[in-house]
């Protein structure tokens, strides 16, 4: 009786479990090494790199040919200059600036006839007299008035006779062209005449 009821009160044991079997850890795959994949901007950057570091190698060069140089250096270095052609000395009336007449006097006599060239400012000339000539035409030569003009019409002249003596003269005095011509036929051109010496020769007795 005692055993049926320790038969009963007891619990039926769960079947043995098997041991737990530790899993078997599989061998890792063959790993093969990990890249990236290309980035397209890469190639952009190093191109923009080598762009500014040729940049910066012009920049350093066009620096060094700017630099500043010593006076001395100038100095040493031989410069050429294109060859001027040297100016060629005038010849002829353009050689001698200023005032130029030609005097030509006939049948004054005493040796006072022939042709004579008057130059003033600067003086020169083969006039017996230059400096007393060109003085004389200096201060006879005023605003408005003209040394060599001639006798106006109408003036009335005493009847005298210096003589046949005549001039001739030409050329340029204060900017205007010279054609004048002298005699002593009468009262009039006598003045004319005598207020011309020693331009003119003189003839008074």
């Amino acid at each position: 009786m005692s055993q049926s009821l320790s038969g009963a009160g007891a619990r039926p044991k769960s079947p043995t479990a098997p041991p737990a079997t530790q899993p078997t850890a599989s061998p890792a795959p063959h790993s093969t090494p990990h890249h990236d994949p290309p980035d397209p901007a890469r190639p952009s950057v190093a191109l923009g790199r080598m762009f500014l570091g040729a940049v910066a190698s012009l920049a350093a060069t066009a620096v060094g040919t700017l630099a500043p140089v010593a006076p001395d250096a100038y100095a040493a270095e031989p410069v050429s200059r294109p060859s001027l052609p040297m100016p060629t000395p005038a010849v002829g009336p353009a050689a001698a600036p200023g005032d130029r007449l030609t005097v030509t006097v006939r049948e004054a006599g005493g040796g006072a006839d022939g042709t004579f060239e008057l130059r003033c400012h600067p003086e020169g000339g083969t006039h017996p007299d230059v400096r007393e000539a060109c003085g004389r035409l200096d201060r006879r030569t005023t605003w408005g008035t003209d040394p060599f003009a001639p006798v106006r019409s109408g003036t009335v002249c005493t009847m005298q006779y210096g003589g046949p003596a005549t001039a001739h003269v030409t050329g340029t005095w204060a900017g205007r062209r010279v054609d004048a011509r002298f005699d002593r036929g009468d009262g009039c051109e006598i003045a004319r005449w005598d207020a011309m010496v020693p331009v003119l020769p003189d003839l008074r007795a």
